[in-house]
């Protein structure tokens, strides 16, 4: 004869050991569950990061560093307060294709924890649409005036915008997360920025 197969014990066996076990258990799966999503929250228009779990660089002082080394004028910056930047870096357009240009892009973080990409670039707005979303064709939804700086205006209404101006000969690329206020807020304070000649020396 063979034995039955264990059942459950019914709920009024369970000891008070049992329910320390069971909301040890639930606890641990909280705090897992809150650690993977404690950098993101939700937010109705848009997604947000928190802020205080990226890097921060001194935005100012990496595009001075930079500037001898890119055969265009820089512009930095002058972000509203609370603004941080969590990036610098430079690269080519087109990695197989020198032509293509050069780009300097540097993502900054609002203080509502919207983030924004700033890129600079002597190459051609085709090809620094291109250098954003690929080999994907992007329609242009209108034009837009910051302070007398016209920006072509790309992207469908349920992708983040990508704005593309020119500047004193550099084009410039604003893209991510933010809502409109956010663009025209980044395009001004880079109208108002301090401006640094091709070839410049870090002060």
């Amino acid at each position: 004869m063979t034995d039955p197969a264990p059942r459950k014990p019914p709920r009024s066996a369970m000891t008070v050991r049992d329910m320390l076990v069971a909301v040890g258990l639930l606890a641990l799966v909280v705090i897992v569950v809150g650690g993977v999503t404690r950098g993101c929250s939700f937010s109705p228009g848009g997604p947000t990061v928190d802020a205080g779990a990226l890097p921060v660089v001194d935005a100012p002082t990496e595009l001075r560093a930079l500037a001898p080394d890119v055969p265009f004028g820089l512009r930095v910056p002058a972000v509203p307060p609370g603004w941080r930047s969590n990036a610098v870096d430079q690269d080519r357009l087109d990695p197989a294709d020198p032509a293509a240009g050069r780009a300097v892009r540097t993502g900054y973080l609002t203080e509502q924890g919207r983030y924004l990409r700033l890129v600079q670039s002597d190459g051609s707005e085709e090809a620094l649409l291109t250098s954003e979303v690929g080999s994907v064709a992007v329609p242009a939804q209108g034009v837009t005036d910051v302070g007398g700086l016209a920006f072509v205006v790309y992207g469908a209404p349920d992708e983040e915008p990508i704005w593309i101006g020119e500047l004193d000969g550099v084009r410039l690329l604003i893209t991510g997360s933010g809502a409109e206020p956010d663009f025209q807020a980044l395009a001004g304070a880079v109208l108002a920025g301090e401006a640094l000649p091709a070839g410049a020396t870090p002060r």
